[in-house]
């Protein structure tokens, strides 16, 4: 019996080794070193004859992404993000009322089968005659992880009796936190800055309109990969912290696939580039250092599976992008430097 319970007691020990571990590596910065994830998008939205009737339609839909989602999923997506009422194309209520979560279901029988996340809008009935412009996203069992509802619906919108959402939403998935806008949400500093202050690492950008120069405005302010999917013309785009764009669809091909690692860290070139040819000396292929010129700031991403950007950047003493902003902010407050 004693030897059983000296055994048992190694046992419980080996157990909890791991989770010591695990805290220790937290408390250094090792944790999630090398957070890559594969992301599609696709930029379509089906034709409808909506002289059929609403299950034929809905049928019909159901079909249109079947054949869109195949051209992604032999990539193994950990995210697919699709766009704006992404199944409707003007169908009407009747199509509403029959349809109710059957495109729901059928995204979330895919999500599940293919262990992804899917982001898809859709024209969601919160309650009893409360409609929203909502981006559903879908996790890798299937369930919900998260709703975002347009926080500025077009005026042509609420006339027609969407309702405006009021939350800047931070959807927590596994690789990361997630943030969403929608559409015409894109011009709205109120919630670009509120978004900012958050820094998700990725914004989901689920619209019929492209944005233009707001999409990397966007990325860059929130200091986040940014991945739109937008209507059949424009392209849909996957845009780095930076605002650059890494990956599009093209006009032969409505969608497009990157590889993406959320590990990674913004700074300023100002004090930092001796420390930054250091940091390239020492690490080597272990750190990718990306300069997209013009602009006086880096994107620092580990290739390291032991050490995480973080860890890297303090270890060099690399003051980060925003710290060195506040930095100057509060300089330019010190007596004799305001005037």
């Amino acid at each position: 019996m004693r030897f059983d319970t000296i055994n048992m007691n190694k046992m419980k020990l080996i157990i909890r080794v791991p989770f010591v571990l695990i805290l220790l590596l937290i408390a250094s910065g090792n944790a999630l070193a090398v957070n890559k994830i594969t992301v599609a998008t696709i930029g379509a939205a089906p034709s409808l004859d909506k002289t059929q009737e609403p299950q034929k339609i809905v049928n019909q839909v159901i079909t249109f992404w079947e054949q869109q989602l195949k051209q992604v999923l032999p990539d193994r997506p950990d995210l697919i993000v699709l766009p704006e009422f992404c199944d409707m194309s003007g169908a009407g209520d009747q199509y509403l009322k029959v349809r109710k979560n059957q495109v729901l279901d059928y995204f979330a029988s895919v999500a599940r089968i293919n262990h992804c996340y899917i982001a898809f809008g859709m024209k969601r009935e919160e309650s009893q005659g409360v409609w929203r412009n909502s981006c559903v996203i879908l996790d890798r069992k299937g369930g919900i992880a998260g709703i975002y509802d347009k926080n500025f619906p077009t005026i042509g919108e609420m006339e027609d009796g969407i309702k405006a959402g009021s939350a800047a939403k931070i959807i927590n998935c596994d690789f990361g936190r997630v943030g969403v806008a929608i559409c015409f949400d894109l011009n709205f500093d109120e919630l670009l800055e509120q978004y900012a202050k958050e820094k998700p690492d990725l914004i989901i950008f689920s619209s019929m309109y492209h944005g233009g120069v707001a999409q990397s405005i966007w990325a860059y302010k929130c200091r986040s990969y940014f991945v739109g999917s937008v209507y059949k013309e424009n392209p849909s785009e996957i845009r780095n912290p930076m605002g650059d764009i890494i990956a599009t669809n093209t006009n032969y091909y409505n969608f497009t696939v990157a590889r993406i690692n959320l590990d990674y860290k913004l700074v300023h070139l100002d004090f930092n580039q001796a420390k930054l040819i250091e940091l390239k000396e020492k690490y080597g292929s272990a750190v990718t250092i990306t300069d997209p010129g013009k602009l006086g700031s880096v994107l620092i991403t580990s290739e390291d599976k032991n050490v995480t950007a973080a860890r890297m950047v303090k270890e060099s003493g690399i003051e980060l992008l925003d710290d060195y902003l506040n930095r100057a902010r509060d300089f330019r407050l010190k007596p004799g430097n305001l005037k």
